[in-house]
């Protein structure tokens, strides 16, 4: 499971190196796609595998359907993970999160999101006003049994 965050530098302006901590739970490869805030996710095989059967069994003649699978699946790539942790970013899904030389790290349970940390310190400050959180969070059903 992928709790957390950390921020970091790409490595010859491209590589991203995981930290130690979740390497163990990702073997040979990850996909890499575009995120929904201008970010990017980084998933392993099983996630990848179980979002893409949920959108493939969505309805094509939908055109909000087509756009989600365009942006989820055109974009998406499949990247090998050296022996150090290290992954090579393609430029294009670089330029639309933006990074540039630091990022930022984000453990969603099942999947990792990376942020330039602009854009992290944006997010941040919004998840940090407790006031709104209390009203957009109360449709959610959420317990601890």
């Amino acid at each position: 499971m992928f709790l957390g965050h950390h921020l970091s530098g790409l490595i010859n302006s491209n590589h991203l190196t995981l930290p130690s901590n979740w390497r163990k739970s990702i073997s040979g490869g990850v996909y890499l796609t575009q995120g929904f805030d201008q970010n990017l996710l980084i998933l392993t095989e099983n996630t990848f595998g179980e979002i893409y059967s949920r959108i493939t069994s969505l309805n094509i003649t939908d055109p909000l359907v087509r756009l989600l699978s365009r942006m989820f699946l055109g974009e998406a790539v499949f990247l090998e993970i050296d022996d150090k942790g290290k992954i090579s970013l393609p430029s294009k899904l670089m330029e639309y999160a933006k990074l540039t030389v630091d990022f930022v790290i984000v453990g969603q349970g099942e999947y990792l999101e990376v942020w330039s940390p602009d854009q992290w310190r944006m997010q941040q400050s919004e998840l940090n006003d407790a006031q709104a959180n209390a009203q957009r969070f109360s449709a959610f059903t959420i317990s601890t049994h």
